[in-house]
């Protein structure tokens, strides 16, 4: 008989769809007739009810000025709290000495990110959260294992997943030392590169974890438990199938059959890995390698089947980008006799400047279009090697919402190189779309090491420092860097989240994060364009079939947009 595996996911991780990383690992070893199981944690309310208290002490204690787009830099604060709280060993009793070092620390961490200085009896009301976190994990922990009695504990690692995955392991290895322990995810893209000092280091920590898998991991995971892989070895990478990567026209359809689908407002598929393009503070083509797409055909019987098993007509395309496949999708959507909602990343370029093209993609199902443009300034722009322009960034985002199409926008502030004159330009654009811009969500650049594509030139370039005491490195695991850039310091870059967020505040842009936000978004989208989809609250009642999108009709714009495609065509 084969091995019981158990797949899981835990907090935090914001429940949007359905994790599409296990999913697919499911159905993948289910063919090769492996008994798996797939758990997410994060729908658990025991454990949203302490994040959403975690946040409130923090709303409560920011000024709001200086509180920018919480829920992404509050992540941070977050991860790394939750990092040192587990381990400086919580059950031990501490000196005064190291209880002074400790709370010193979460200031530090804190400070870091608002700002602002905290005192001591704040750090106590967040310290006793985490504290009930970890003592309703492990109870959470213990019920699963007994329940289901796996001899492979599998584990999707992301950043803010980190911590609650590494008690996981060591309370696994303590309790249930025969199962072995397997570790996947997104971390090894960004925080804890092979090679890198964090990986290094991670490993020396971490004995309780047996092998590590490195990348996309069907035929890894496949290959180490019909025992392919060299057992000596602790972690696997892409390297040792000579980098060969799996045929997506052969991959099975996710399986989501373990989930509770109530709790998520979409569903999940996708077209495509990796990503065409090497924008310079991203990580996509790093951790995915060569770029690979299915056919619009395959992704359309894909969706249907989808909807068939499930019943959901939206889903969210879990690809770096969309821009490669949309327009096949789009009309393989329009000539089915099955109409299916979708929402993705989607590139400013030169096909979504045109307006038939945006209509196109409405009537094709396009729900929402999550537009990362970065930036307002065509010389960060040029600096991050874009190859869109502010004029491209216009005219997609107008001719998208013209449509009706969701526009969801992503900036970055404080890429290295920007300017305030850059920032200005920025904030200009911003004001310019208003009305076309569904939501606009802000973050600051954050550096690390080896894992970007600009990593090497920017460490060659400029004197990197840690963030956190290096002398912190034991509880926090995962350190911080930052580039010391003379023009434009962290506190700086943090302002300017601050009044990018206070920008949009004052011109009635959203950033929805609940569902009456979510709510109050959608009513001021169908206000402002009269081709706007369905509220997304209309998706969660089953009985109602959804097909308007296939109706839409293309309108004139009361004025011209300049078509400006700058000096790339691709």
């Amino acid at each position: 008989m084969k091995e019981k595996i158990l797949l899981l996911l835990l907090p935090f991780w914001p429940p949007l769809i359905p994790p599409m990383g296990l999913a697919c690992l499911k159905s993948f070893l289910q063919r090769h007739h492996y008994a798996i199981k797939t758990v997410d944690a994060n729908v658990e309310g025991q454990f949203r009810e302490l994040y959403d208290i975690y946040f409130n002490i923090l709303k409560e204690s920011i000024p709001p000025g200086q509180q920018g787009n919480i829920y992404n830099v509050g992540f941070d604060v977050l991860q790394n709290h939750m990092n040192a709280h587990l381990n400086r060993d919580e059950g031990a009793k501490h000196s005064d000495k190291e209880q002074r070092e400790y709370l010193e620390l979460i200031k530090i961490i804190i400070r870091s990110n608002f700002f602002y200085l905290v005192d001591d009896a704040l750090i106590h009301r967040l310290d006793n959260l985490l504290a009930e976190f970890y003592l309703r994990l492990n109870r959470y922990l213990v019920r699963l294992l007994e329940s289901e009695k796996p001899d492979v504990l599998g584990i999707s690692v992301y950043k803010g997943t980190f911590a609650a995955s590494l008690f996981a392991f060591k309370r696994t290895r303590e309790r249930y030392p025969h199962i072995m322990t397997v570790m996947g995810g997104g971390i090894f893209a960004d925080q804890m590169p092979v090679g890198s000092p964090n990986f290094r280091y991670f490993l020396e920590q971490t004995p309780e974890i047996d092998k590590i898998i490195v990348g996309e991991g069907e035929r890894l995971f496949l290959k180490l438990l019909q025992g392919e892989l060299s057992k000596s070895q602790r972690v696997y990478t892409l390297k040792d199938m000579s980098a060969e990567l799996l045929d997506l026209s052969l991959a099975p359809l996710p399986d989501f059959s373990d989930f509770d689908l109530s709790h998520y407002p979409q569903l999940a598929s996708y077209t495509s890995r990796s990503c065409p393009f090497q924008c310079g503070f991203c990580a996509e083509t790093v951790s995915w390698g060569k770029y690979r797409k299915k056919s619009a055909v395959q992704v359309v019987e894909e969706l249907r089947e989808l909807y068939n098993t499930y019943g959901s007509q939206l889903y969210l395309m879990s690809d770096s980008l969309l821009n490669p496949i949309i327009s096949d999708l789009a009309n393989e959507l329009l000539n089915s006799d099955i109409t299916i909602y979708w929402d993705g990343y989607i590139r400013a370029d030169k096909h979504a400047c045109k307006a038939e093209n945006a209509f196109l993609w409405r009537r094709g199902g396009c729900y929402r279009a999550r537009l990362g443009v970065e930036s307002g300034s065509a010389n960060v722009l040029e600096l991050m090697d874009k190859r869109i322009t502010p004029g491209m960034i216009r005219d997609a985002v107008s001719n998208l919402a013209l449509a009706g199409i969701k526009t969801s926008t992503y900036w970055l502030v404080g890429y290295p190189g920007e300017t305030e004159a850059d920032f200005q330009q920025t904030l200009d654009l911003v004001e310019k779309l208003k009305d076309n811009i569904y939501e606009a969500e802000c973050n600051p650049f954050r550096f690390h090491p080896t894992a970007q594509v600009r990593s090497p030139q920017w460490a060659e370039e400029r004197r990197t420092v840690l963030l956190y005491p290096q002398d912190a490195r034991e509880w926090l695991i995962l350190q911080t860097w930052i580039m010391e850039e003379p023009q434009i310091p962290r506190e700086v870059i943090y302002q300017r989240v601050n009044r990018f967020v206070a920008h949009c505040t004052r011109l009635g842009i959203p950033n929805p994060y609940s569902w009456p936000e979510i709510y109050a978004a959608d009513e001021r989208w169908k206000k402002l364009h009269p081709n706007a989809p369905p509220p997304l609250v209309t998706f969660r009642d089953a009985n109602v079939y959804i097909d308007e999108c296939k109706k839409v009709e293309r309108v004139l714009m009361a004025q011209n947009i300049p078509q400006d495609n700058g000096d790339f065509d691709f």
